[in-house]
């Protein structure tokens, strides 16, 4: 087992007031891991580190969600592409005390075995200081930086790339940048694409008319209002470090796709695209039906015995982000679409 290599098990800590996991697990004896990491702590408080140095649970990633979508019509945007926000990462987590009462009874165990047990014991108790040694924990540093470790996404355990962040638990000092060789340390870039997975944005279910039923030939209207399109947006955070960045999600466009090829779309992309009021589409009037919509489609053929369409509606929406330092950019844009039934009659003619 490499010196390195640490087993990992589920530990509590308790800091304070504050109470937080800090996830590990078993590593193999060839230096893989038989499991997914369990998940870290998601921390949605705000907390601090006190004159001792002690860290609380917001060593983790603070997310102020406060103006993200709410409620069960919301939903996660998809990534356009294979992007992707990273699946692990590597912040503070503990104080030189913490680690010591942390590591200590993974040394006990029986199951490490003592090679390994003396081998991790003389990096981070009885090293000199030298050749990336450590002593005592570093208890003589303690205030004056963090012991940093890999945090898990929950939402991404079992992914190949939740188990890429298995570098040894190393120090930071306050105010120094983390290792060069460790590039899933947290940035405000980092905290970006964390804040990117925890955008809700509204369900993108359009208005139609005629509503419920409509008809062979008859043009379709298609809009949604601009008080529930709006932009929404996530701030992470890590107090410990002074360090932010907020993603905002900006409503651009709506495609429309029939449920059936026997439909002509306007416009004939099929993308109809926001108003500068931030509505989309424009809704059925009276005396418009001899017009075409500049949002909404004409079914050709009746839906028939079996069953309504499913017209889909996708909301692709624009993702940028400011962060700390002057800090920001695009991300991929996100998409979120779901379907609704659309019953097509036969008919000769219609008046309206």
């Amino acid at each position: 087992m490499s010196a390195m290599n640490r087993p990992r098990i589920m530990a509590l800590a308790v800091t304070g007031s504050a109470i937080f996991l800090l996830s590990t697990r078993p590593a193999l004896a060839d230096g893989s891991h038989d499991q997914a990491p369990p998940p870290p702590p998601k921390t949605d408080t705000s907390g601090n580190a006190d004159g001792s140095g002690t860290i609380s649970a917001s060593a983790g990633v603070v997310y102020d969600r406060t103006n993200n979508g709410h409620g069960p019509q919301t939903g996660a945007v998809a990534p356009q592409g294979n992007w992707s926000p990273p699946p692990c990462w590597y912040a503070p987590k503990y104080t030189p005390a913490q680690l010591k009462a942390y590591l200590e009874p993974i040394w006990e165990a029986p199951s490490t075995g003592s090679q390994w047990d003396l081998t991790q014991r003389n990096h981070y108790e009885k090293g000199d200081g030298k050749g990336g040694d450590y002593k005592d924990f570093n208890k003589a540093k303690t205030g004056q930086g963090y012991w940093w470790d890999s945090y898990v996404d929950d939402a991404r355990i079992g992914e190949p790339g939740a188990l890429s962040c298995d570098k040894p638990i190393f120090w930071v000092d306050k105010g120094d940048p983390p290792p060069a060789n460790i590039p899933q340390a947290i940035t405000p870039e980092i905290l970006s694409q964390l804040a990117y997975a925890e955008i809700r944005v509204p369900t993108s279910r359009v208005t139609l008319a005629p509503n419920g039923a409509t008809k062979v030939n008859l043009p379709t209207w298609a809009w949604l209002d601009n008080t529930d399109f709006k932009p929404v947006s996530v701030t992470a955070s890590v107090p410990v470090l002074n360090i932010q960045a907020t993603t905002t999600a900006t409503p651009v466009s709506l495609k429309i796709e029939p449920g059936t090829s026997d439909a002509e779309l306007y416009p004939a992309s099929g993308e109809c695209a926001i108003n500068s009021d931030g509505s989309i589409g424009t809704p059925y009037a009276k005396g418009d039906a001899d017009k075409t919509p500049p949002c909404g489609l004409t079914y050709l053929r009746a839906s028939g015995n079996n069953g309504p369409y499913k017209l889909k509606a996708t909301i692709t929406w624009k993702i940028s982000w400011t962060g700390t330092g002057g800090t920001g950019g695009d991300l991929p844009n996100g998409t979120f679409g779901n379907t609704q039934d659309v019953t097509v009659q036969e008919i000769q003619a219609v008046n309206r």
